[in-house]
C-alpha cells in the first residue's frame, strides 16, 4: 500500500544521512518514477526532503529536521529485536524481518549483535499454524468473520466469529472473538481449528472492539477442583506445570489442588502420569476414573 511505502520511506530517510532513488526503488519493490512520486507527495505533506544529482547525490531531508526517533538504548532496541524474531517464527512473510530492518537501518550491530535470549512461538504445528495466523491476521483487519470446523472435548462443531485477537497464552496460539453460535467470547486453540477460511459477512458494524484480560482459564468455564497426589520421581512435572509455590507437602507426599475446565481433561492429565500419580478427591471421580483404568486395561487382557 502507498500509505506503508511512505511511511517506510521516511523511516529511511530519518535514519540514514542520504539515499539514492535506485536503492529506494529496489528495497520497496517500485519503480524509480513511483519513488519518485512518493518524494514529492512527502514534500508537499510538509516534509523538507531534497535530493541532489552528481556522483555524492541522492535524496535526503534537509538539516534541522531530523531528530532522535527511537530513544532507545542498544539494549533495549535488542529486546524489540527478539519480539520480532519471535513473531518471525510463526509467519511466512517478511513483514518482521522488514520491520528489524527499518528499526536498524542506522545501526546494524543491534541486529548482529550477540543476543542473549531467543523466542520460538512457533511450536510443532509451524507449517500449519502459520497460515492460520496469516489468513486470522487479513481477517482481523479487513473486520471480516471467519469460519471454521472445531475440535473440542464436547465433539466437532462448525464456527463463525468475529476475530478479535490472536493471543499466545498457556504455551499455544488462541484466536480470540464473538461466537455467533454461542453469542458470546470465546478463545479458540488453532490446533484444533480445520478448514478454516474468511467469510464474506463482516463485523465492520461493531464500534469498539472489547478489552482482552488475560485470565487462566477465562475462555470456559472452570467446573472441577480437584486435588492429586505425586510421587517424587515427576515432582519436576508439577513444577513446570503449575510452579513450586502450588505443591503442597505432607506425610503422603507432594499434592496439588487445581481447577479442570472438565472431566476429560483431567483424566487426560493424570493418564499421562502412569503410576506416579493419584486422585485423592473428589470422591466420585475418583471412582469413575477407577472404573475408566479398569476398561482400559481389559482391552490388554
Amino acid at each position: 500500500m502507498k500509505t506503508d511505502r511512505l511511511i517506510g520511506i521516511l523511516t529511511v530517510l530519518l535514519q540514514k544521512d542520504k539515499v539514492t532513488a535506485p536503492y529506494l526503488a529496489e528495497k520497496f519493490e517500485v519503480s524509480r518514477r513511483t519513488i519518485n512520486r512518493d518524494i514529492e507527495t512527502l514534500c508537499k505533506s510538509g516534509i523538507p526532503v531534497a535530493a541532489t544529482q552528481g556522483k555524492n547525490g541522492g535524496i535526503y531531508i534537509m538539516d534541522g529536521y531530523k531528530i532522535d526517533k527511537t530513544l532507545l538504548t542498544s539494549s533495549e532496541m535488542q529486546s524489540i529485536i527478539a519480539g520480532l524474531k519471535g513473531l518471525d517464527s510463526v509467519c511466512k512473510t517478511n513483514k518482521y524481518k522488514n520491520l528489524m530492518e527499518k528499526l536498524s537501518e542506522k545501526n546494524q550491530s543491534v541486529v548482529t549483535a550477540d543476543n542473549h535470549i531467543f523466542i520460538d512461538l512457533s511450536s510443532w504445528y509451524k507449517n500449519t499454524l502459520a497460515p492460520k495466523i496469516e489468513l486470522i491476521q487479513t481477517a482481523i483487519n479487513k473486520k471480516r468473520k471467519i469460519v471454521f470446523t472445531y475440535f473440542s472435548p464436547k465433539g466437532e462443531t462448525k464456527r463463525k466469529i468475529n476475530p478479535y485477537m490472536l493471543v499466545f497464552q498457556w504455551s499455544s496460539w488462541y484466536v480470540w472473538g464473538h461466537c455467533d453460535k454461542r453469542k458470546d467470547l470465546r478463545m479458540f486453540k488453532l490446533n484444533r481449528i480445520v478448514n478454516l477460511s474468511i467469510s464474506e459477512d463482516s463485523f465492520s458494524e461493531i464500534k469498539e472492539i472489547p478489552s482482552y484480560t488475560p485470565v487462566v482459564f477465562d475462555h470456559q468455564p472452570s467446573e472441577i477442583s480437584a486435588t492429586i497426589l505425586f510421587s517424587e520421581d515427576v515432582k519436576w512435572r508439577i513444577i513446570d506445570h503449575f510452579g513450586i509455590e502450588n505443591i503442597s507437602v505432607s506425610d503422603r507426599g507432594n499434592t496439588i489442588t487445581h481447577i479442570w475446565t472438565d472431566k476429560e481433561s483431567l483424566f487426560e492429565f493424570l493418564l499421562s502420569f502412569g503410576t506416579s500419580a493419584e486422585l485423592l478427591e473428589p470422591e466420585n471421580l475418583r471412582k469413575e476414573f477407577k472404573e475408566t483404568t479398569e476398561k482400559i486395561t481389559e482391552k490388554y487382557l
